[in-house]
């Protein structure tokens, strides 16, 4: 009889626990991005089948380096399907991608771009983004 409550507990209990912290993990996680952090925040909702997306994810990867220490950059896949990008979407309001959404450090939004942009154009708003 004892065995038996032990494998239901085991069973039953452990995945319960063990769904209930992973998911307190997971929120604490998709909140970072609405915090208020000491650092800049640009937030990039893109897509894989999107040409200007492909362009500003280039333009980023030549450029974000030099900004790494001082600005958090945040990369949202608009076609996954998780309900934490869904609230982004939302809470932005993004209409299309590629969308850079870029946050001061005391977490107002302080520039909004839609769609592609020239290199130094954005380097500028990254340098001025404090």
């Amino acid at each position: 009889m004892k065995k038996n409550i032990i494998t239901i507990l085991l069973v039953f209990i452990i995945p319960i626990f063990a769904y209930v912290l992973l998911t307190t993990i997971n929120s604490n996680d998709a909140g970072s991005v609405n915090a208020k952090t000491c650092k800049p925040q640009v937030i990039k909702f893109t897509s894989a089948m999107c040409l200007d997306c492909q362009t500003m994810n280039k333009i980023m990867k030549e450029i974000y380096p030099k900004y790494k220490d001082k600005i958090t950059l945040t990369e949202i896949q608009v076609q996954d399907n998780k309900p934490e990008t869904q609230e982004w979407i939302n809470k932005y309001k993004v209409n299309l991608v590629p969308t850079i959404i870029m946050i001061d450090s005391n977490g107002n939004q302080v520039r909004r771009i839609e769609g592609a942009i020239p290199q130094n154009e954005m380097d500028g708003y990254l340098k001025d983004l404090k």
